[in-house]
Formats: structure tokens, sequence, C-alpha cells
């Protein structure tokens, strides 16, 4: 069963202006993080716009992928379905385009109560062969996979993580105190990781690792080094950046980090339409004065 840390980036699908897949972009991106030392990588997340794409470019997505990857990190795909039989029979076309673990989200169109959750999981468990990452994100899902619904999911083996993102940074605390070791734990929003690394997660899913990888994979280092004062410092630059993977509009305000920081095309699949005006000016801004704070950075190392 697989056993994941580090740092595994939620990895932006690339698209062209006109909003089909830009494949040779999406690997050139992958590649750049695998070589800034990226641990895993997770595609067709809600950030690599999974809802807005057809099974034939999700299958396009994870074999492009597969191929720049070369088993030289492990590769999950985000499971996003409705129902236990699409769940299901998606998470075995996933393995069999090459996905090697799955990030799956609780139903995306219905706030499951405890049972119906934990019947969601072992359902999918049951159906596929491939190790899982819950995604708890209650904030943005409704749906929050708390201790008690994780203990009756203790007995799956199949279930080796949870993508910690309900907001709460004691629950890393809960989880460790309730399970151990049991479950991975990884960190689940950018704002929150070296808190999280200080209360003994070991991976981290992040955002805007897309546009500042080797940043990123240094401040995950640093904590888990327990070296604080020195990841304080590279963590304040980026915290402004990292709120924006905060915002329900992460997908734009990540892609256009990484069209300005080393180039990627910004576009974005409809309703997500580019930012314009006073918000892309914000965002902009934003971004800049992280970039130009780094620079700063490196000259004074």
């Amino acid at each position: 069963m697989a056993i994941w840390a580090g740092v595994f980036p939620a990895v932006t699908t690339k698209l062209n202006r006109q909003g089909e897949l830009d494949l040779s972009a999406t690997q050139s991106s992958i590649e750049r993080l695998i070589q800034s030392g990226v641990s895993g990588l997770i595609v067709l997340p809600m950030l690599g716009e999974n809802a807005s794409l057809t099974l034939d470019e999700k299958e396009k997505v994870i074999r492009a992928a597969r191929e720049v990857v070369g088993g030289r990190v492990p590769l999950l795909a985000g499971l996003a379905e409705i129902s236990w039989d699409s769940a299901v029979s998606t998470a075995r076309k996933f393995q069999g385009f090459g996905a090697e673990g799955l990030m799956a989200f609780p139903s995306i169109d219905y706030k499951s109560d405890a049972r119906e959750t934990v019947a969601w999981y072992r359902s999918l468990a049951a159906g596929c062969d491939l190790p899982i990452m819950i995604y708890n994100n209650p904030i943005a899902y409704g749906v929050d996979v708390a201790p008690e619904i994780l203990r009756a999911l203790e007995d799956v083996d199949q279930i080796v993580c949870i993508k910690e993102e309900s907001g709460d940074i004691r629950r890393v605390t809960d989880l460790y105190n309730a399970f151990g070791d049991r479950f991975a734990v990884f960190c689940g929003v950018d704002d929150l990781i070296l808190e999280s690394l200080a209360l003994g997660v070991t991976g981290w899913v992040s955002g805007m690792t897309n546009a500042w990888p080797e940043e990123c994979v240094r401040i995950f280092e640093l904590g888990s080094a327990e070296k604080f004062s020195e990841a304080r410092e590279l963590y304040r630059i980026m915290t402004p950046a990292f709120h924006l993977d905060t915002s329900v509009k992460l997908v734009q305000y990540i892609k256009l980090a990484e069209h300005l920081v080393y180039g990627a095309p910004e576009w974005t699949r409809a309703p997500r339409l580019p930012l314009v005006a006073e918000e892309r000016a914000r965002v902009v801004s934003v971004i800049q004065q992280t970039m130009a704070s780094l620079s700063e950075r490196r000259r004074a190392a």
C-alpha cells in the first residue's frame, strides 16, 4: 500500500485561449515540478478544473502526466463524482489510464451525513484497487470527514491518507491523538502549512507550488526539520500569495501566478473567466510583490 509524504502539488490543467487542453504545457509544468523536488503529483484536482472536463479529456490528462512522470514520483488523480456507481467506474478507468492513487472527494452533488459518507468511501475502496486520499474540505463541499467518521473507516486498508482542509488547525492534533500514524495527514491549504508542520503533518497538497515549487519544497523541508525560524522568513514572504489559494477563484489566481512567474498559459474554462479590472490588478500586485521579495532574498543570500 502507498505511503505518501512530502509536497504533492494539485496540478493545474493547462488550456489554450479557446479553453481546449494544452497537453504540452501541462507536461512541461509537471516536469518543472518534478525537477524542483516535489514528492508526488495530483492531476485533475478541482484546481485542475476537474468538473469542467469530459472523461475523454481526463484520460488525456492522466496519460500525458503518466508519460512525463515515468514512475519518478507517485501520480494521483482527483476523483469528483456524484454517485457510487460513477465514482467506482471512473476510479477503475483512472487506474487503467495510469493513476496510482486517488484524491477522492465526497459526492460533489449531495451533502452526505456521517453514515452516508462512510458508505461512500467504503464502496469506493471496495470497487477499485487504488490507495485513497480522502479530500476533507467541509468549507467548500459541506461534508466534514471528522475523526468519528474516520474511525468507521479505520479498517479500510486502501484509505491511507486524509487531506485536511477543515480550516481548524486543531484538527491535525485531534487526528493524531485518535489514530496515531494510521492515516497520513496532509495539509490541504497553503496558508496553514507551517502551522500544520509544527503539529506533525507529513504531507502538503499545495496550490501555489505550481508557481513556486522550489520555495514551497523549501518551506516544507525546513518545517519538517523543525527549523522554524528559517522557515518563517520564507513563509512570511509567501503567505500573501498563499492566501490566494483560499478564494473561490483560486484557479484563476494560481494560473495567473504561473503565467507571471514562468509564462504558463493562464486560461481557464467557462464559467470561469479571466480576471479583469481592479481584481486582476490586486492579484497581480500580490504576485509581483512576492516575486520581488523572493528576488531580493536570493540576492541577499
